[in-house]
């Protein structure tokens, strides 16, 4: 069975970096919200009629040609807007073509302190991956304003779907993506993948291992 994974938040919160750790330990592929932004970016202006476009044109054939495609599923990272209808209506597309070809779908919410994601915004990771963010004087007064915007759930989304809220300050991102495995029973999920070398009941137990010390790891 395929797997689309949701992982949202606001952002700097880690939704790309816990996205990687996932991607390693299941095989889903990862497909950050800047991987369409960022070429798009070198063109047109945010929130422009045509940068809009083609953002959007290419999340819609990317993601139509993952469901359709033998890949097991994949992971898409997003900052979604609670309150905004046009946010919420993407998302039920995208769910409605993975249910169409027999997906399981989740959602998986991060959270973190202001104070963490102006630290996490200065991170080498982000930077390289997102070159937008490198002026972190204006990458982070965006964080600030952005602060306004519901980034976050009371603990329950509008879409029908599993969802877990994990607050991530203080912990890797390792110790993040492998709670969310347990709790979204994500372990066996694309194990015979290039991405995965472990079997899958290996990589299980090993999770569910690591998943006790997950109090003890800290950011370094």
């Amino acid at each position: 069975m395929k797997q689309l994974l949701v992982i949202f938040g606001p952002p700097a919160v880690g939704k790309m970096t816990v996205g990687r750790a996932i991607q390693r330990r299941t095989g889903l592929p990862l497909f950050h919200n800047h991987m369409a932004i960022e070429p798009v970016l070198r063109c047109f202006e945010f929130g422009s009629e045509p940068f809009g476009q083609l953002v959007n044109t290419f999340r819609r054939a990317l993601f139509q040609s993952v469901a359709h495609s033998a890949l097991p599923g994949l992971i898409f990272t997003y900052v979604w807007d609670l309150e905004a209808a046009s946010d919420r209506r993407a998302l039920e597309r995208l769910c409605e073509l993975y249910e169409s070809v027999g997906a399981d779908i989740a959602f998986l919410e991060l959270r973190a302190s202001l104070g963490e994601r102006i630290t996490r915004n200065k991170g080498e990771d982000r930077i390289a991956a997102k070159p937008s963010k490198r002026d972190l004087g204006r990458s982070e007064a965006n964080l600030r304003a952005l602060e306004s915007m519901k980034l976050n759930s009371d603990g329950a989304i509008t879409l029908p779907y599993r969802h877990v809220v994990l607050d991530t300050d203080g912990l890797t991102a390792i110790a993040v993506a492998e709670r969310a495995m347990i709790a979204l029973d994500l372990e066996g999920v694309g194990a015979d993948s290039q991405h995965q070398g472990v079997a899958g009941s290996d990589a299980t137990s090993a999770a569910r291992g690591r998943l006790r010390n997950i109090g003890k790891e800290r950011r370094t």
